[in-house]
């Protein structure tokens, strides 16, 4: 069954046989870098379906992520670096409809975490589909199921658009938004949407949503919220437009942050890692890390300012 058997340190990377028609992944490399990640490579069948599983004893096995397969796919596991070794498979999983993205393990299943522009992202647990502040074209989600859940932050364009939401939205889905973007809406939208203020929750579809603080000199406390996400026990933060807040340092047991940084209007990198090095979340994902002038903030200094040192795990995706 194994196709290819490559060691590197403690770290094993199995090469599977696929389940359809198509050729064996085949692994050609995995590289321990200087900072504990873990570079893996492999080919594939382009256009099919791979997922990354990893192991820390060949009998149990966590899916990592779901890629699209191309000749040759790379992704790195910025969770080894708090591991002693792992082993590593793909299984070609001989469909091209399943959403891609990192999983998230709960007591309910796997979430997928589905990066989508800026920030927006939406997520999938079981048959369910979440959206975080989705805005722009509707071919940005055309490949997507509708949502179930929408979650908006606060009326600032690159956060919140009307069009969009109607074009997304589930005919029996629910929106959840600060008062500010309930007022703006539709009558007919506004019938779907739960308003929530700073420190207010909400259940839905077996979810937990609360609504944390989220503010700077840009956003004034009381008009946006950032979120947290309860899904099968697990806690996921996405921050909105926010600065380096006593509220957010605080935030308790979060397994995964999305934190935005871009200046002038959020953190700078300086204070978006001294805030999660505070709050220590088990994953962090950076995002909304466009400035002003188009730049992007580094993602990469971020990630070397949080460290190693707390556990903290920093996954750098594409956003843009």
């Amino acid at each position: 069954m194994f196709t290819s058997l490559i060691r590197r340190s403690c770290w094993v990377a199995l090469g599977l046989m696929p389940l359809g028609g198509s050729a064996a992944p085949e692994f050609t490399g995995v590289e321990p870098q200087v900072n504990g990640d873990v570079v893996l490579r492999w080919t594939g069948t382009p256009g099919t379906t791979h997922q990354l599983q990893a192991s820390s004893n060949l009998v149990d096995w966590t899916t990592l992520t779901t890629t699209r397969a191309a000749a040759v796919n790379q992704e790195t596991d910025a969770g080894a670096a708090y591991l002693d070794g792992r082993a590593y498979r793909v299984l070609d999983q001989g469909e091209t409809n399943l959403l891609t993205g990192d999983h998230l393990a709960t007591d309910a299943g796997d979430v997928v975490l589905h990066p989508i522009n800026h920030a927006s992202l939406v997520l999938q647990w079981h048959d369910r589909m979440v959206y975080n502040d989705p805005v722009g074209s509707a071919a940005l989600y055309s490949s997507l199921p509708k949502a179930d859940l929408i979650l908006v932050s606060h009326s600032h364009g690159d956060h919140f658009n009307a069009s969009t939401l109607s074009t997304v939205l589930a005919p029996e889905g629910f929106i959840v938004a600060p008062a500010a973007v309930y007022s703006s809406l539709s009558a007919t939208l506004r019938a779907r949407t739960i308003p929530l203020a700073n420190g207010q929750s909400t259940n839905l579809f077996n979810l937990s949503v609360e609504a944390i603080p989220a503010y700077n000199a840009n956003h004034p406390k009381g008009v946006g919220n950032g979120y947290v996400l309860t899904i099968g026990g697990r806690r996921i933060y996405f921050s909105g437009d926010t600065g380096d807040i006593p509220e957010m340092r605080s935030l308790p047991e979060i397994d995964v942050a999305y934190v935005c940084m871009n200046v002038p209007f959020t953190m700078t990198v300086a204070q978006a890692s001294s805030a999660v090095r505070a709050f220590r979340p088990a994953v962090v994902y950076p995002y909304h890390f466009r400035n002003q002038d188009n730049t992007r903030a580094n993602t990469n200094l971020f990630k070397t300012q949080i460290g190693t040192d707390l556990g903290v795990e920093v996954r750098l995706r594409t956003w843009y």
